[in-house]
């Protein structure tokens, strides 16, 4: 068996903000929390799912309902600005907590819902661009750089 053993201070002391920061994640998810809040925010304006895909126009009978032709842009503009997040110790979530949000995302046919005036494409707001991937990995490394440098 091989024994190494650190006497450096500065090493040492990364280590034991790692291991303290590694217990408890919560702040480091949070980041990542805000940060795809953010850029899922960010896609709207643009009107493309995480992919860069447009989202599917509104239909003719949509169109004679609301004032914006945009998708997914309602007249109470609530969707794009109810996205949030949730974080603990080993997740994040990203969501809304508008009762029409599922719907957006996956979409839905009047014969699953009868109260629809037809057929709503899906229309994905929600995932990880390859930016966001980036991203990500660029906030860990800071996150885990932030960890050694006393930051």
């Amino acid at each position: 068996m091989i024994t190494i053993e650190f006497r450096d201070g500065k090493i040492l002391a990364g280590i034991d903000r790692l291991q303290d920061q590694l217990g408890d994640m919560t702040t480091f998810m949070s980041d990542l929390g805000e940060l795809l809040v953010a850029s899922t925010k960010a896609r709207f304006p643009a009107g493309t799912d995480p992919d860069g895909t447009a989202w599917t126009p509104n239909s003719a009978a949509t169109l004679a309902r609301k004032t914006d032709s945009r998708p997914l842009f309602g007249t109470s503009g609530s969707l794009n600005s109810q996205i949030f997040s949730a974080a603990g110790a080993d997740y994040v979530q990203i969501g809304s907590d508008r009762v029409y949000a599922a719907m957006m995302q996956f979409g839905g046919t009047k014969e699953q819902w009868p109260h629809l005036w037809g057929d709503i494409p899906a229309r994905p707001y929600l995932g990880l661009s390859d930016e966001d991937k980036e991203n990500i990995l660029a906030e860990t490394r800071d996150w885990l750089s932030g960890a050694f440098s006393g930051d």
